[in-house]
């Protein structure tokens, strides 16, 4: 499975380099993932994730405004 963010679903996408001449050449975009241990509030317990940095504001936001959510159930959401 391609490594992608389990809140935005964000992944590694296809591009072109273009040159001055307009040369097209095929490039990767990588999406900024980070491997994060993070407590999962449903739960209690702490969960490896595969996240990316809109994704950490994004679980910010949440908190702040005190909207429940699972990490294991988006885990699950995306087949990571």
């Amino acid at each position: 499975m391609a490594k992608s963010c389990i809140v935005t679903g964000k992944k590694t996408t296809t591009g072109f380099n273009v040159s001055h001449s307009k040369q097209k050449t095929k490039r990767k975009l990588k999406a900024n993932l980070h491997k994060k241990r993070l407590l999962n509030p449903a739960t209690g317990k702490i969960v490896t994730v595969t996240i990316s940095s809109r994704g950490l504001r994004t679980l910010k936001k949440w908190d702040r405004e005190g909207k429940t959510y699972n990490l294991a159930q988006l885990k699950k959401k995306v087949g990571v």
